[in-house]
């Protein structure tokens, strides 16, 4: 019991030193993409849309920031073979394509979830390990992201794709668990180095009949 006391007050002694330094406990590599987001839902009060999130698993980023909020979740809810009924303004798939096997096919279903005039969001990681829950099948750079969105029936126009990431970041996540952005770790992005790769894309207009 002594021995169980003392090791938490030592944790806590740890937590408490690190908040003092300014240590930050987000992950590096995704520090970028949630602030995108962030702003993106920020922009023009899009955050009190409605909203559904493609499997969040433990992240709650979404879910707390967005009111009026649903999410669907693997297996029970397969993107590549499913789609709600319902459509919305707002269709976050957040770190959800490169674990499944379709991608297309899922693409083409976040598209028809998506309301005329309202966006998806997605993000998926480019150079980062293979993290199979329950599998890791793809990849994509930035160009690669934006032409499987238009294929999945974005207009090219209407997506805007985006990527962070450097070489010290990189080195970081090799061999390693993910790693926290710490004390004054680098922000740059080199653009040679995309470890996290994201895109807002549009749905057009529906036109008058």
């Amino acid at each position: 019991m002594t021995t169980s006391l003392a090791g938490t007050l030592k944790n806590r002694g740890k937590q408490v030193a690190k908040r003092l330094l300014g240590y930050d406990s987000r992950n590096w590599l995704r520090i970028r993409q949630i602030e995108a987001f962030t702003l993106f839902l920020e922009a023009g009060n899009r955050k009190a849309s409605d909203v559904i999130e493609i499997s969040p698993g433990w992240n709650r980023t979404w879910r707390a920031m967005c009111p009026n909020y649903r999410s669907v979740d693997f297996p029970d809810f397969d993107i590549c073979r499913d789609r709600t009924e319902e459509q919305y303004s707002i269709v976050i798939a957040d770190q959800v394509l490169e674990h499944v096997q379709r991608p297309h096919a899922a693409v083409e279903n976040i598209h028809a979830m998506t309301r005329p005039g309202g966006w998806a969001m997605v993000a998926t990681p480019f150079l980062f390990r293979v993290h199979a829950r329950p599998h890791d099948y793809n990849r994509w750079t930035p160009a690669g992201l934006k032409q499987l969105m238009v294929e999945g029936g974005f207009a090219e126009a209407n997506v805007k794709v985006h990527g962070w990431g450097n070489k010290a970041c990189a080195k970081a996540h090799i061999g390693g668990p993910v790693r926290a952005y710490g004390l004054w770790r680098d922000l740059s992005n080199d653009e040679e180095y995309p470890l996290m790769v994201w895109a807002f894309a549009k749905k057009g207009e529906a036109r008058p009949a």
